[in-house]
């Protein structure tokens, strides 16, 4: 869980260097315009994004559009949660070295869903980002 919380910290979306060091290198994200995105193209629009997090986000970590590029997209998949943080967040194991974590935000008055698959690889010392998916939450 702490390497997603990480990603939600504007120091580690400034540097190209730390998303690198968390994204595995075959990262995928399907934007809630369910529009694919690859890795080279969040290590492009993370680092553009700090100001999208909110204060939550400056904690330390204790553990779309159609059409738009993907920096618009990530805007809408990645943003912070609400003042209180992501909200949630649990992690399954589902294999040695795969774990499956879900938690929901909010951003700009919008709730999203959140899934993430992290693995880390045999003789790998980090876990890494495989997979993400935001889906955004119908307004009741």
């Amino acid at each position: 869980m702490a390497g997603e919380l990480a990603l939600l910290r504007p120091e580690v979306r400034r540097s190209r260097e730390r998303i690198a060091a968390l994204l595995d290198p075959e990262f995928t994200e399907v934007g809630a315009s369910g529009r694919h995105y690859d890795r080279a193209a969040m290590l492009d629009a993370l680092p553009r994004m700090p100001e999208l997090l909110g204060r939550a986000a400056e904690r330390p970590a204790t553990g779309g559009t159609d059409g738009a590029p993907p920096e618009a997209e990530a805007e809408a998949e990645n943003g912070d949660g609400d003042e209180d943080g992501p909200r949630g967040m649990t992690g399954v194991e589902l294999a040695p070295g795969l774990v499956h974590l879900t938690y929901e935000t909010v951003h700009a008055g919008r709730r999203a869903r959140r899934s993430s698959l992290w693995r880390r690889r045999p003789g790998a010392p980090d876990w890494r980002m495989y997979y993400h998916q935001g889906t955004p939450v119908p307004e009741d």
